[in-house]
Protein backbone atom coordinates (compact mmCIF):
# COMPACT_ATOMS: atom_id res chain seq x y z
CA UNK A 1 0.00 0.00 0.00
CA UNK A 2 1.23 3.06 0.75
CA UNK A 3 3.65 3.37 4.10
CA UNK A 4 5.56 6.47 3.49
CA UNK A 5 2.94 9.55 2.39
CA UNK A 6 6.00 11.74 1.55
CA UNK A 7 9.56 10.40 1.49
CA UNK A 8 12.03 13.58 1.94
CA UNK A 9 15.29 10.96 1.87
CA UNK A 10 19.06 11.98 4.08
CA UNK A 11 18.71 15.33 5.41
CA UNK A 12 22.25 16.51 6.63
CA UNK A 13 21.27 19.53 9.54
CA UNK A 14 24.90 20.52 10.96
CA UNK A 15 26.71 17.50 9.99
CA UNK A 16 24.01 15.37 11.33
CA UNK A 17 22.61 13.20 8.64
CA UNK A 18 19.32 11.46 8.94
CA UNK A 19 16.31 9.91 7.13
CA UNK A 20 13.03 12.10 7.04
CA UNK A 21 10.02 10.51 5.77
CA UNK A 22 6.14 11.33 6.56
CA UNK A 23 5.04 7.66 7.49
CA UNK A 24 1.56 6.58 6.91
CA UNK A 25 0.53 5.10 10.18
CA UNK A 26 1.80 7.99 12.42
CA UNK A 27 -0.22 10.65 10.01
CA UNK A 28 -2.99 8.78 10.85
CA UNK A 29 -2.50 8.37 14.54
CA UNK A 30 -2.12 12.00 14.71
CA UNK A 31 -5.23 12.74 12.77
CA UNK A 32 -6.65 10.42 15.47
CA UNK A 33 -6.04 12.07 18.35
CA UNK A 34 -6.60 15.90 16.66
CA UNK A 35 -9.75 14.98 15.69
CA UNK A 36 -10.69 13.67 19.08
CA UNK A 37 -8.89 16.62 20.44
CA UNK A 38 -11.44 18.78 18.34
CA UNK A 39 -14.82 17.07 19.56
CA UNK A 40 -13.94 17.07 22.60
CA UNK A 41 -12.19 20.06 23.55
CA UNK A 42 -15.78 21.71 21.97
CA UNK A 43 -17.76 19.48 23.76
CA UNK A 44 -15.88 20.37 27.68
CA UNK A 45 -16.55 23.94 26.33
CA UNK A 46 -19.93 23.48 26.19
CA UNK A 47 -19.70 22.23 29.91
CA UNK A 48 -18.01 24.93 31.02
CA UNK A 49 -14.56 22.94 31.70
CA UNK A 50 -10.86 24.36 31.72
CA UNK A 51 -10.03 23.99 27.59
CA UNK A 52 -6.16 22.59 29.13
CA UNK A 53 -8.58 19.46 30.25
CA UNK A 54 -9.00 18.08 27.04
CA UNK A 55 -5.56 18.25 25.64
CA UNK A 56 -4.60 16.65 29.24
CA UNK A 57 -6.53 13.94 28.06
CA UNK A 58 -5.76 13.42 24.87
CA UNK A 59 -2.11 13.63 25.91
CA UNK A 60 -2.25 11.11 28.50
CA UNK A 61 -4.77 8.67 26.12
CA UNK A 62 -2.09 8.76 23.67
CA UNK A 63 0.64 8.30 26.24
CA UNK A 64 -1.33 5.23 28.25
CA UNK A 65 -2.43 3.75 24.55
CA UNK A 66 0.66 3.64 23.03
CA UNK A 67 2.63 2.06 26.00
CA UNK A 68 -0.53 0.16 26.89
CA UNK A 69 -0.96 -1.66 23.32
CA UNK A 70 3.10 -2.44 22.94
CA UNK A 71 2.98 -4.01 26.14
CA UNK A 72 -0.25 -6.36 25.16
CA UNK A 73 1.41 -6.91 21.77
CA UNK A 74 5.01 -7.79 23.81
CA UNK A 75 3.20 -10.23 26.30
CA UNK A 76 0.86 -12.35 23.67
CA UNK A 77 4.09 -12.22 20.97
CA UNK A 78 7.04 -13.07 24.10
CA UNK A 79 8.17 -16.50 22.10
CA UNK A 80 8.61 -14.22 18.89
CA UNK A 81 9.90 -11.17 20.22
CA UNK A 82 12.96 -13.96 22.41
CA UNK A 83 13.18 -15.58 19.21
CA UNK A 84 14.05 -12.32 17.07
CA UNK A 85 17.49 -11.19 15.93
CA UNK A 86 16.80 -8.37 17.46
CA UNK A 87 14.42 -8.07 20.04
CA UNK A 88 15.28 -4.71 21.01
CA UNK A 89 14.53 -3.41 17.72
CA UNK A 90 10.72 -5.55 18.24
CA UNK A 91 10.08 -3.68 21.94
CA UNK A 92 11.64 -0.08 20.48
CA UNK A 93 9.80 -0.41 17.14
CA UNK A 94 7.01 1.65 15.83
CA UNK A 95 5.04 -1.16 15.30
CA UNK A 96 3.31 -4.01 17.27
CA UNK A 97 0.73 -2.15 19.05
CA UNK A 98 -2.53 -4.07 19.71
CA UNK A 99 -5.62 -2.10 20.74
CA UNK A 100 -7.11 -3.85 23.51
CA UNK A 101 -3.52 -3.23 25.50
CA UNK A 102 -4.28 0.33 24.32
CA UNK A 103 -7.76 0.72 25.42
CA UNK A 104 -6.74 -0.43 28.85
CA UNK A 105 -3.09 2.03 28.97
CA UNK A 106 -5.84 5.01 28.01
CA UNK A 107 -8.49 4.19 30.39
CA UNK A 108 -5.71 4.29 33.50
CA UNK A 109 -4.00 7.19 32.26
CA UNK A 110 -7.03 8.90 32.04
CA UNK A 111 -8.28 7.66 35.00
CA UNK A 112 -5.55 9.33 37.09
CA UNK A 113 -5.91 12.67 35.00
CA UNK A 114 -9.73 12.71 36.37
CA UNK A 115 -8.78 11.38 39.94
CA UNK A 116 -6.06 14.40 40.23
CA UNK A 117 -8.28 17.16 38.92
CA UNK A 118 -10.93 15.73 40.90
CA UNK A 119 -13.87 15.11 38.07
CA UNK A 120 -16.46 12.51 37.80
CA UNK A 121 -14.79 9.69 36.29
CA UNK A 122 -18.23 8.34 34.11
CA UNK A 123 -19.48 11.94 32.72
CA UNK A 124 -16.43 11.99 30.67
CA UNK A 125 -16.25 8.42 30.16
CA UNK A 126 -19.35 8.93 28.50
CA UNK A 127 -18.16 12.21 26.81
CA UNK A 128 -15.53 9.79 25.57
CA UNK A 129 -17.04 6.72 24.38
CA UNK A 130 -18.57 8.03 21.12
CA UNK A 131 -14.47 9.35 20.07
CA UNK A 132 -13.00 6.05 21.41
CA UNK A 133 -14.73 4.47 18.18
CA UNK A 134 -13.82 7.67 15.99
CA UNK A 135 -9.97 7.04 16.79
CA UNK A 136 -10.17 3.69 16.31
CA UNK A 137 -11.38 4.01 12.46
CA UNK A 138 -8.81 6.41 11.47
CA UNK A 139 -5.88 4.25 13.27
CA UNK A 140 -7.26 1.04 11.19
CA UNK A 141 -7.34 3.42 8.07
CA UNK A 142 -3.27 3.79 8.70
CA UNK A 143 -3.03 -0.22 9.26
CA UNK A 144 -5.01 -0.32 6.03
CA UNK A 145 -2.17 2.04 4.25
CA UNK A 146 1.14 0.15 5.21
CA UNK A 147 -0.62 -3.46 5.37
CA UNK A 148 -0.73 -4.68 9.12
CA UNK A 149 -3.80 -6.20 10.71
CA UNK A 150 -5.05 -7.58 7.63
CA UNK A 151 -7.19 -11.00 7.61
CA UNK A 152 -7.11 -13.97 6.70
CA UNK A 153 -6.94 -15.64 3.28
CA UNK A 154 -9.88 -14.81 0.91
CA UNK A 155 -10.59 -15.20 -2.65
CA UNK A 156 -13.89 -13.02 -2.64
CA UNK A 157 -14.07 -10.17 -4.92
CA UNK A 158 -12.63 -7.32 -2.74
CA UNK A 159 -9.79 -9.85 -1.43
CA UNK A 160 -6.45 -7.92 -1.90
CA UNK A 161 -2.44 -8.73 -1.21
CA UNK A 162 -0.17 -6.71 0.71
CA UNK A 163 3.38 -7.48 -0.86
CA UNK A 164 5.06 -4.45 0.82
CA UNK A 165 2.64 -5.20 4.37
CA UNK A 166 4.10 -5.64 7.94
CA UNK A 167 4.24 -8.78 7.32
CA UNK A 168 3.84 -9.11 3.41
CA UNK A 169 1.22 -11.60 2.80
CA UNK A 170 3.23 -14.43 0.95
CA UNK A 171 2.82 -17.79 1.23
CA UNK A 172 6.22 -18.07 3.01
CA UNK A 173 4.92 -15.54 5.54
CA UNK A 174 1.45 -17.61 6.29
CA UNK A 175 3.56 -20.49 6.63
CA UNK A 176 6.46 -19.24 9.12
CA UNK A 177 4.51 -17.03 11.19
CA UNK A 178 0.57 -18.39 10.85
CA UNK A 179 0.71 -22.15 10.80
CA UNK A 180 -2.56 -22.75 12.00
CA UNK A 181 -3.93 -21.15 9.56
CA UNK A 182 -4.72 -22.78 5.88
CA UNK A 183 -3.21 -21.84 2.83
CA UNK A 184 -3.17 -25.19 0.50
CA UNK A 185 -6.01 -23.49 -1.65
CA UNK A 186 -3.23 -20.67 -2.93
CA UNK A 187 -0.45 -21.29 -5.23
CA UNK A 188 2.80 -19.68 -3.88
CA UNK A 189 3.91 -16.31 -3.90
CA UNK A 190 0.84 -13.09 -3.01
CA UNK A 191 -2.24 -14.32 -1.35
CA UNK A 192 -5.34 -12.20 -1.49
CA UNK A 193 -6.82 -11.78 2.28
CA UNK A 194 -9.93 -9.86 3.73
CA UNK A 195 -8.95 -6.40 4.28
CA UNK A 196 -10.24 -6.12 7.93
CA UNK A 197 -8.68 -2.91 8.48
CA UNK A 198 -11.20 -1.40 5.64
CA UNK A 199 -14.32 -3.41 7.78
CA UNK A 200 -13.41 -2.03 10.72
CA UNK A 201 -13.11 1.49 10.09
CA UNK A 202 -16.20 1.41 7.78
CA UNK A 203 -18.31 -0.24 11.10
CA UNK A 204 -16.60 1.75 13.83
CA UNK A 205 -17.09 5.31 11.50
CA UNK A 206 -20.64 4.02 11.77
CA UNK A 207 -21.17 3.22 15.28
CA UNK A 208 -18.96 6.74 16.17
CA UNK A 209 -21.95 8.64 13.61
CA UNK A 210 -24.86 6.87 15.63
CA UNK A 211 -23.34 7.55 19.09
CA UNK A 212 -22.42 11.28 18.19
CA UNK A 213 -25.15 12.22 16.72
CA UNK A 214 -27.75 10.77 19.51
CA UNK A 215 -25.66 11.56 23.02
CA UNK A 216 -27.68 13.78 23.98
CA UNK A 217 -30.92 11.55 23.94
CA UNK A 218 -32.26 10.41 27.49
CA UNK A 219 -32.23 7.13 27.29
CA UNK A 220 -28.13 7.14 25.75
CA UNK A 221 -26.52 10.28 27.72
CA UNK A 222 -25.76 8.31 30.90
CA UNK A 223 -24.88 4.91 29.19
CA UNK A 224 -22.74 6.05 26.44
CA UNK A 225 -19.43 4.51 27.99
CA UNK A 226 -21.20 1.19 28.87
CA UNK A 227 -22.64 0.65 25.04
CA UNK A 228 -19.10 1.39 24.06
CA UNK A 229 -17.86 -1.14 25.77
CA UNK A 230 -20.73 -3.63 24.20
CA UNK A 231 -20.38 -2.89 20.48
CA UNK A 232 -16.51 -2.45 20.86
CA UNK A 233 -16.55 -6.17 22.25
CA UNK A 234 -19.23 -7.03 19.64
CA UNK A 235 -16.94 -5.93 16.79
CA UNK A 236 -14.05 -7.03 17.70
CA UNK A 237 -15.42 -10.46 18.75
CA UNK A 238 -16.81 -11.35 15.24
CA UNK A 239 -13.96 -9.72 13.39
CA UNK A 240 -11.27 -11.83 14.91
CA UNK A 241 -13.17 -14.58 13.37
CA UNK A 242 -11.10 -13.02 9.89
CA UNK A 243 -8.10 -11.95 11.55
CA UNK A 244 -4.99 -14.27 11.47
CA UNK A 245 -5.08 -14.25 15.50
CA UNK A 246 -4.39 -17.87 16.63
CA UNK A 247 -7.12 -19.27 18.45
CA UNK A 248 -6.22 -21.22 21.27
CA UNK A 249 -8.99 -21.08 23.93
CA UNK A 250 -10.78 -24.02 23.12
CA UNK A 251 -8.73 -24.10 19.34
CA UNK A 252 -11.77 -21.70 18.47
CA UNK A 253 -11.66 -17.99 20.40
CA UNK A 254 -8.57 -16.03 20.35
CA UNK A 255 -7.25 -13.95 23.53
CA UNK A 256 -8.52 -10.85 22.04
CA UNK A 257 -12.13 -12.70 21.83
CA UNK A 258 -12.10 -13.44 25.64
CA UNK A 259 -11.27 -10.08 26.32
CA UNK A 260 -13.90 -8.64 23.99
CA UNK A 261 -16.39 -11.28 26.18
CA UNK A 262 -16.00 -9.73 29.13
CA UNK A 263 -16.47 -6.17 27.31
CA UNK A 264 -19.81 -7.29 26.25
CA UNK A 265 -20.81 -9.10 29.37
CA UNK A 266 -19.69 -5.50 31.43
CA UNK A 267 -21.40 -3.44 28.89
CA UNK A 268 -24.23 -5.45 29.23
CA UNK A 269 -24.33 -5.66 32.83
CA UNK A 270 -24.22 -1.79 33.29
CA UNK A 271 -26.53 -1.18 30.50
CA UNK A 272 -29.10 -3.33 32.26
CA UNK A 273 -28.10 -1.52 35.76
CA UNK A 274 -26.90 1.74 35.11
CA UNK A 275 -25.28 3.53 37.51
CA UNK A 276 -26.83 6.79 39.30
CA UNK A 277 -25.24 9.19 41.96
CA UNK A 278 -22.48 6.53 41.98
CA UNK A 279 -25.08 3.40 43.01
CA UNK A 280 -26.06 0.91 41.00
CA UNK A 281 -29.97 0.80 40.39
CA UNK A 282 -30.54 -2.96 40.19
CA UNK A 283 -34.92 -2.05 39.73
Amino acid sequence: MYPVIIDFGIINILGFEFHLAIYSFGLMLVVAFYSCYFLLNAELKILGYDEKLASDIIFWSAFGGILGAKIYYLIENIDRVLDSYDPLGMIFSGAGLVFLGGLTGSIICVSFVLKKNALPWLTFANIIGPLIFLGYAIGRLGCFLVGDDYGIPSKLPWAMSFPNGIPPTTTNIFSDLYPWIDISDFEPGLVTVHPTQLYEAIVCFLLFFLMWRYRKAPTLKDNLFFLYLFLAGVERFLIEFLRTNQKYVLDTFSGAQIISLIMVIVGLYFLKYPITNGAINSD
